[in-house]
């Protein structure tokens, strides 16, 4: 409940931006674009797998497995759309989207949408939030400086191992996954399990039955590395070096959003590219908001923060990235200084 006056006043800046977003019709469901969507991700997923069996034994797989990477992220963002009711309005019908689309990919639906939720809770809280809780890497200078052994070397160059560390992120994915529902932390653990194992055994039994031992771990070496790298760089430029609440910080909602969140210019091929996750600040003040629509919604909400003094992060996808490394060089940089020697009595 607000405390004072002014607090009442900054809870009252989202309502009135919900009503002019509501009354421009940008909340309405866009199932037209989904279904085009999807038809056009399976059929290129279908594509894929009928290229992968033409081709054989071959080295020429190795395009298969980068154009399948980009397909497994086409796929998590459409999921990623439907754990937020993006695309029907009931929740059977987006969990049931969200839960085939993992499995396609390997990824438990259960497991992710539920830190999904606490990072749109607590974005950017090194504590609150998920996706800066992560044992690899350090986002303030706090988690930098509590890392012991291997973790603390890895903190005090992590700007340089960050994009190589990405490789990594589609094997994170699968491996969480697992170990969620083997330990029981998804609500749904049967279904979610059984698309898993349904998954892993199409996915690996086609790639070592059509390809010789070598050419199938280059294979999934190549399509897991490129998809948790496309991954990576489609999530750390919405929130990446922008301020981290800390205990004490009582900011609205809206302020909580748009301060912590980060922008990404660009038209279609930037939009296709993010699967709309460019418009970070717009999704995380309304993520039921269909993914099209974002880029509608951006000049209200810009000039909406720009009427209140709000400042509102927005920079090229080079940029972006640049901010991200030059904010994790600048956390690990108390570790790298020189220990000073004790003064001589």
């Amino acid at each position: 409940m607000p405390t004072s006056l002014d607090q009442q006043a900054t809870l009252g800046d989202y309502a009135v931006l919900s009503k002019q977003i509501r009354n421009a019709g940008l909340l309405e469901r866009r199932r037209g674009y989904y279904a085009v969507r999807i038809g056009l991700n399976l059929l290129a997923m279908a594509g894929a797998w009928v290229a992968f069996a033409y081709i054989g034994d071959s080295w020429w797989q190795l395009f298969v497995a980068a154009f399948l990477a980009l397909v497994f992220a086409q796929l998590a963002f459409i999921g990623h759309d439907a754990g937020h009711k993006q695309i029907f309005r009931g929740g059977r019908q987006n969990n049931l989207v969200g839960r085939l689309h993992g499995g396609l990919i390997g990824m438990s639906y259960g497991w992710w949408n539920k830190g999904h939720n606490r990072h749109h809770a607590n974005p950017n809280h090194e504590h609150d939030d998920p996706d800066v809780n992560i044992d690899a890497l350090a986002f303030t200078e706090n988690q930098a400086r509590l890392k012991t052994g291997f973790l603390r070397w890895m903190a005090k160059h992590q700007a340089y191992l960050f994009f190589p560390l990405l490789l990594l992120e589609g094997l994170n994915l699968h491996i969480s996954s697992v170990r969620a529902i083997w330990n029981g932390e998804v609500k749904s653990r049967k279904i979610d399990g059984a698309l898993l194992v349904l998954h892993f055994a199409l996915y690996l039994g086609a790639v070592f039955l059509v390809l010789s031992p070598g050419i199938a771990v280059v294979f999934l070496v190549v399509h897991q590395g490129l998809w948790g790298v496309y991954m990576g760089c489609s999530f750390a430029p919405n929130h990446k070096g922008m301020p981290s609440p800390s205990e004490e910080d009582s900011k609205d909602f809206l302020r909580k959003q748009v301060l912590t969140s980060r922008n990404v210019r660009g038209g279609f091929w930037v939009d296709l590219a993010l699967g709309g996750l460019n418009y970070q600040i717009e999704h995380h003040l309304f993520p039921h908001m269909p993914r099209p629509n974002l880029r509608k919604a951006q000049p209200i909400v810009q000039q909406f923060c720009l009427e209140r003094g709000i400042p509102y992060a927005q920079c090229g996808l080079l940029r972006s990235y640049r901010y991200v490394l030059e904010h994790l060089h600048e956390v690990g940089a108390p570790l790298r200084a020189p220990a000073t020697a004790p003064a001589a009595a």
